[in-house]
């Protein structure tokens, strides 16, 4: 809950809130009235508690100071806005999601050689790049000893996250701190108390908006790269308001429409100044007025939910003749299988079988195969601890029963980086799960998310409106974000264990199958562990139930590999250690460039 949803929570039990901050005021018709924020009794401090202004304040003895609830909890309290923040949610009952990244490290940087700049570095930008001493001093730019590089230090609470160098005579001699933390720069230039804040693409642009009035932070190494999400989203939350003002070339109009999805259209808007990037309307000489007019014009992004159907022209050429490279989905594990089956975005699969049949331990294979390609993963293992799920997917990456205990870091270190689990283990509450797996995708970019299972969402076997509601929420979400979502459903009990359940058998309402793209039903050849079935039968089946958005159904067969956990894809086949099999290209979080690893 960001600052502007807790307000409005706030606003809608003003009269309450204002008692408890203001115990000396009272109720006047439509008013809470008190003396100040110091808390005296009189009336010159109002706070309307309904209608369309509830929860707005205003002090006519104090130069007619005002704002909402949150804003008076920070002047009543006297401590910072984040602070007030914190003690605001837990007032109103709100608990945020703990999900925390389990291997994102970043490096202290060292303090750089810096001096005030002078001479060249300061002739070039207060003359070259038009800005002003007091932008400079307010976001404590330097200089490095040669005076041949601008220094931008990157402070939040009196911290240094990271730094960039500049050459003023090269701009493509620009380096920042080697393993520091990917962050915004400008935070020493946002006043403490500031409820609105704008986002830009360079460090330059920030101190020319700071000069046209608009103290500004600026995104690190690219629009593209958004890893400093990930580490500033909790320091954004206290903004009601985010005006994104990021160039008007094609990279920087693709950069907002990122930027809107992962901060949230509903508390961001857009500005498009009358050149490319501020700095430039500096240099131009654009006038004071005419980017301030440009702010008072910032418009919000709705989504684009209706669209005519020729707009789709080209992806529907695509979906006759995919190129090459599509990005047609996740792959499954299993060679043989190929294209006939992927897991593609914006869908929602059902896995099934009985019980103890491998439904979890086969789904935690592919999850590692998928990081394996890139995606980021989100398990909400309701039936089995975090750490049971880890040691299996352990065992799986490294194809080894009892591996080296420096092996196991280093596997949990490669699984922390592409993997988050959602910590609650027996009856998870649906609405703090939904709010979660949002959470994830949003802050980091999370596009496989899996739920083991659906009898310990916390609904009844036979409320079928509760779980039918669910998975619509489940779809809504997919659909919304391009993730696919994978849903544990356990089978109805059948007579006996030869047979796999299908999606007919999956138990709760049809619309758990009705409504999905993919089901899936997992099968374990018991007689054959039993000793008696031939020895060249599978060890089990994969059987591919349904599959909307592909052409292929039928069944895998599958042999497996205990030391490693995994499922193989034919009797010869052996463990693959996806650990080490093969260098892969990552993209590096500080840089945003593609390395191998």
């Amino acid at each position: 809950m960001n600052a502007k949803e807790l307000a409005d929570r706030l606003a809608r039990e003003a009269e309450r809130v204002a008692e408890y901050l203001l115990p000396n005021g009272k109720r006047a018709g439509a008013e809470w009235c008190c003396g100040s924020v110091g808390g005296q009794a009189g009336d010159s401090l109002r706070v309307h508690l309904t209608g369309s202004k509830a929860g707005l304040w205003k002090d006519f003895a104090d130069d007619g100071k005002g704002g909402d609830l949150l804003d008076l909890w920070r002047l009543v309290r006297g401590i910072s806005l984040p602070d007030a923040i914190r003690e605001a949610k837990d007032y109103v009952g709100v608990r945020e999601p703990r999900l925390e990244p389990h291997a994102a490290r970043y490096l202290s940087p060292a303090r750089p050689k810096v001096s005030k700049p002078k001479l060249a570095v300061l002739q070039w930008l207060t003359q070259t790049r038009r800005l002003s001493a007091a932008a400079i001093a307010a976001y404590h730019v330097g200089a490095n000893p040669a005076d041949t590089h601008v220094v931008f230090p990157f402070l939040r609470d009196g911290e240094l996250i990271n730094h960039k160098t500049r050459a003023i005579a090269d701009k493509r001699d620009m380096r920042t701190a080697k393993g520091a933390a990917p962050c915004l720069f400008g935070w020493q230039a946002i006043p403490e108390d500031a409820r609105r804040v704008v986002i830009c693409e360079g460090e330059l642009d920030a101190l020319a908006l700071w000069d046209y009035g608009f103290p500004a932070l600026s995104v690190f190494s690219g629009v593209k790269n958004l890893a400093w999400v990930d580490v500033e989203y909790p320091h954004l939350e206290r903004f009601s308001e985010i005006l994104l003002c990021l160039d008007t070339d094609d990279a920087g109009r693709e950069g907002t429409n990122l930027l809107l999805e992962r901060l949230g259209p509903e508390r961001c808007k857009v500005v498009t100044l009358p050149r490319k990037d501020a700095n430039d309307c500096l240099i131009d000489g654009i006038s004071r007025e005419d980017v301030a007019l440009c702010f008072a014009q910032a418009e919000v992004r709705d989504p684009e939910t209706l669209r005519r159907a020729s707009d789709f022209t080209d992806e529907v050429v695509r979906e006759f003749y995919p190129p090459d490279d599509a990005a047609l989905g996740v792959f499954l594990p299993w060679s043989k299988v190929g294209r006939q089956v992927m897991l593609r975005p914006a869908e929602l699969s059902i896995w099934t079988g009985i019980n103890g049949h491998g439904k979890s331990q086969m789904l935690g294979q592919i999850m590692l195969h998928a990081a394996d390609q890139g995606e980021r993963v989100l398990i909400a293992s309701l039936e089995i601890k975090p750490r049971k799920t880890l040691y299996r997917m352990t065992r799986q990456l490294l194809a080894c029963a009892e591996p080296p205990i420096a092996e196991v870091r280093t596997a949990m270190g490669w699984i922390g980086e592409r993997v988050w689990v959602f910590d609650v283990t027996g009856t998870g509450k649906v609405d703090q799960l939904l709010g979660v797996i949002r959470y994830a995708w949003r802050r980091y970019g999370v596009s496989q998310v899996v739920i083991d299972s659906l009898m310990k969402c916390g609904l009844a076997e036979d409320d079928y409106i509760a779980q039918k509601a669910l998975v619509e929420a489940l779809c809504d979400f997919k659909n919304e974000t391009e993730a696919h979502v994978h849903l544990v459903a356990h089978a109805r009990k059948g007579a006996d264990e030869s047979q796999a359940p299908g999606k007919l058998d999956v138990k709760g309402t049809g619309a758990i199958t009705d409504l999905a793209d993919n089901v899936f039903s997992c099968w374990r050849n018991k007689r054959k562990e039993a000793g008696k079935a031939d020895a060249e039968a599978p060890d089990g089946v994969l059987y591919v139930d349904k599959q909307r958005n592909g052409e292929w159904e039928g069944l895998i067969h599958l042999w497996f590999d205990r030391p490693a956990m995994q499922f193989l894809d034919s009797r010869e086949g052996r463990p693959r250690r996806l650990l080490a099999e093969r260098p892969r290209n990552v993209r590096d979080p500080t840089t945003g460039e593609l390395v191998e690893f």
